[in-house]
């Protein structure tokens, strides 16, 4: 195959040779600063990201060192930061000259490449644009349609990207409004985990710090893409490697990220040194493959175990931690030794001699940490599967002790803090006692809305409000056929945005974009310039400062938006919201006083090096489940996803994928570097024994239809074929371009994540296509 393929009109596919980081790390940071036009104060800036009295990155959420390095940021990182602090502006003008219509034709990467939002707009329907309107015209009639509608039909969606002050801001507006309404960006993919690991360990969280990472002596890594999501843990994989550590890593896809890694910010490695290899093994498992592979290694590990009982040598089991500290061993491990070899290998896609050479590295590990991402997460039995994965944690004590743990990793920067301070529509998730205490507020005790159930409660006319603090919601669930129509029947839509994006442009009959500052900008009000919070991926709290001017000085902060929604929408509020939004700090005053455990003397801590950790029982094997231990959990079955029969041999898998220049649904540009894919998101990736059993080439323009048959047509187009590296039978597409294949049903059990790791599609020949449709 031609290192260099020309496919289609805007693609090109390269062989890419580079390591995660290198050159190529360099090169797209510079790009970025020019795209964005701030060459020469991005620089400056960068220098500022992630340090302790700097800004906190605004993508993605891993932890941050409390001895930072010189440069203390990733490629994506950079990309998001230059986004966010770009010189162009998309002012009122620029909608003057554009309809509504006309901007639905711009792609995702187009709008938001057009710059920061500078002021407040109303819709106008006699014209089809938005036009300025005061924030005290918006905030007023916002407030009047709020309180027009029943309280359960008004949904208050949060971003990952909300501070903790802000979030718990937002979270008190909608329960004194009178409903648990909460979804967040967290119900879309590691909800997962915080449904999983408390029936487990009896913690939400994972329980890994940066600390761990430096006494380990192995590391299994299941479904996350590093290179791309979290770049920054690649230098804690590194350093691992460079001990000799052993990284076992299952994933479908083989991802630079997880195979090399060159630092950039080491010239010797840079000029003179071979890149660092990762992972030690590389295991390519079949989508929703991954309880089989584990259930497969228990299967080893009993055997390994049983073996070396007979011959009087040291047991491979943690015999007394899973005596004292666990409860349900036995049913596991029944369900382990049945399981037949046939079934590992058939729902696993690996061989048994590759699980074996898995599990004999893990027997032979003292302290493992277990990392996983969506891969897990997204899938109908997700929440099995992480809690097939803690079992294996469980087996060997690998959990309360130096160097091992759970880590799921986490996407959006705050997005597991803003679940720590309030934002569930579980309401036994919150204090309602101190709630009720300090501000005067009854927690509603009717479950709220997830995303999916929102969504649900959307297409059917039962919500007919939603207000988003932040994100791009329209884009990001599934079911895009059924949802972006209902959603433009909702009386009142109100976008909390930065920049332009599609859900802003599918609008309600009353819609209002409320541009806000970003978090690197200052935010100055009557006390002074303000501080806010995040929560990483370990924990661990951290201060963050606004570094430059605002891009306009009609923004307003987050806090303030929504304190002035909430003041004109409830009546009689006891919460202080004006005080609040003049000094964040007794904002957070208020976060420790609801959730003193975790929050006491948050002001006081805001700023120690590398944050403050959250308690973690399970980190000092205190089990704060039912049972009071640590819970075996056993899966039920070896089948992750959507059942389908042996002789379905035109069902292909469909694993929805991000890009090197994505994160979430911001499109930085439109090519996939480290996969070698250049101009074009309009992208299958399959194996080459796919494309050719399905008769195609490399280049052909297919249509993926969804494999299920519940009246609902799930077709999307236009997508050229491309070779790659990935299990038969499973085939890759981009998200959000692939979401409108998710039923919305498709959901992981409790959790209801979407799956949108395992969807079963067929795909069809641009010719069948065209010939289907002539039939018609």
């Amino acid at each position: 195959m031609a290192s260099k393929r020309e496919l289609g009109p805007d693609l090109v596919v390269e062989a890419n040779d580079e390591p995660a980081g290198g050159w190529g790390s360099l090169r797209s940071v510079a790009k970025s600063l020019t795209r964005d036009r701030v060459p020469f104060t991005g620089p400056d800036l960068l220098l500022k990201q992630n340090k302790n009295d700097g800004f906190m990155c605004v993508s993605c959420a891993w932890a941050k060192p409390a001895d930072p390095r010189v440069f203390e940021f990733c490629e994506n990182g950079a990309k998001a930061t230059t986004w966010e602090v770009t010189s162009k502006r998309v002012t009122p003008a620029f909608f003057a000259e554009r309809t509504v219509t006309e901007l639905e034709a711009w792609d995702d990467h187009e709008l938001e490449d057009a710059g920061r939002l500078t002021a407040p707009l109303r819709w106008d329907a006699a014209s089809d644009t938005y036009l300025p309107v005061s924030w005290d015209e918006a905030f007023a009639e916002i407030g009047r349609e709020l309180k027009a509608l029943q309280p359960d039909s008004a949904v208050f969606y949060a971003s990952g990207r909300a501070s903790l002050e802000t979030a718990f801001m937002y979270s008190l507006l909608a329960r004194a409004y009178g409903n648990n309404n909460l979804p967040d960006s967290s119900n879309m993919c590691h909800e997962t985990t915080s449904v999983a690991l408390p029936e487990s360990i009896g913690v939400p969280v994972g329980t890994c710090t940066l600390d761990d990472f430096t006494k380990t002596d192995c590391i299994f890594f299941f479904g996350q893409n590093v290179g791309t999501s979290s770049p920054r843990m690649l230098h804690q994989l590194q350093e691992a490697a460079k001990r000799g550590v052993p990284i076992v890593t299952f994933n479908p896809l083989r991802e630079p990220g997880l195979v090399e890694f060159s630092n950039p910010q080491s010239p010797t490695e840079m000029l003179i040194s071979e890149p660092t290899k990762i992972s030690s093994q590389y295991h390519q498992v079949k989508a929703g493959g991954d309880t089989a592979a584990m259930l497969g290694i228990a299967k080893i590990l009993f055997a390994l175990d049983d073996a070396a009982s007979a011959e009087g040598a040291t047991a491979l089991l943690d015999h007394d931690f899973i005596r004292e500290h666990t409860n349900g061993f036995e049913q596991f491990a029944a369900a382990a030794r049945a399981a037949t070899w046939s079934d590992i290998e058939r729902h696993s896609g690996l061989s048994r001699t590759a699980l074996e050479a898995a599990a004999t590295v893990y027997a032979h590990a003292k302290s493992v940490i277990f990392i996983y991402g969506m891969g897990l997460t997204q899938h109908k039995k997700g929440v099995e599967t992480v809690q097939t994965l803690v079992n294996l944690a469980l087996l060997r004590g690998n959990i309360g002790r130096p160097g091992a743990g759970i880590c799921p990793v986490r996407g959006h920067s705050n997005v597991q803090g803003q679940r720590t301070v309030g934002i569930t529509e579980k309401p036994e998730m919150v204090p309602a006692d101190k709630i009720k205490q300090l501000f005067d507020i009854d927690v509603p005790q009717k479950k709220g809305l997830n995303t999916v159930e929102a969504c649900e409660k959307i297409i059917d006319g039962s919500v007919r409000a939603v207000i988003s603090l932040g994100g791009n919601l329209v884009r990001a669930v599934p079911e895009h056929r059924l949802v972006t129509p209902a959603w433009r029947k909702l009386r009142l839509t109100v976008q909390i945005i930065t920049k332009l994006n599609r859900t802003a442009l599918v609008h309600g009959e009353v819609s209002f974009i409320l541009p806000c500052l970003g978090r690197i900008e200052i935010d100055t009000q009557a006390s002074g310039p303000q501080a806010v919070s995040v929560e990483d991926s370990v924990g661990f709290m951290h201060g963050s400062r606004g570094q430059i001017e605002p891009a306009s000085t009609e923004l307003l902060s987050e806090p303030k938006i929504v304190a002035e929604i909430a003041k004109a929408t409830l009546t009689g509020s006891k919460v202080p919201w004006d005080d609040w939004v003049a000094d964040y700090s007794k904002v957070r005053d208020a976060i420790a006083a609801t959730y003193p455990k975790i929050f006491h003397d948050f002001n006081a801590r805001l700023w120690q090096p590398g944050g403050f950790h959250r308690p973690l029982g399970a980190r000092h094997r205190q089990w704060e489940t039912k049972t009071g231990k640590a819970n075996f959990i056993t899966p039920t079955t070896l089948t992750s996803d959507i059942a389908m029969s042996e002789e379905a041999r035109d069902v292909v898998q469909l694993i929805t994928l991000r890009t090197n220049g994505q994160f979430n649904t911001t499109i930085y540009n439109y090519d996939d570097r480290f996969r070698g894919i250049y101009g074009s998101r309009e992208v299958v990736l399959m194996h080459k024994n796919d494309i050719d059993r399905f008769s195609l080439r490399e280049g052909d323009l297919i249509t993926l239809q969804t494999a299920v048959d519940d009246g609902v047509d799930r077709e999307v187009g236009g997508l050229r074929v491309v070779a790659y590296d990935i299990p038969e039978g499973c085939i890759g597409g981009y998200y959000p371009e692939c979401n409108p294949l998710i039923p919305l049903w498709h959901h992981a059990e409790k959790s209801k994540v979407p799956a949108a790791k395992s969807i079963p599609v067929r795909v069809l020949p641009r010719a069948a296509v065209a010939a289907a449709a002539a039939a018609a």
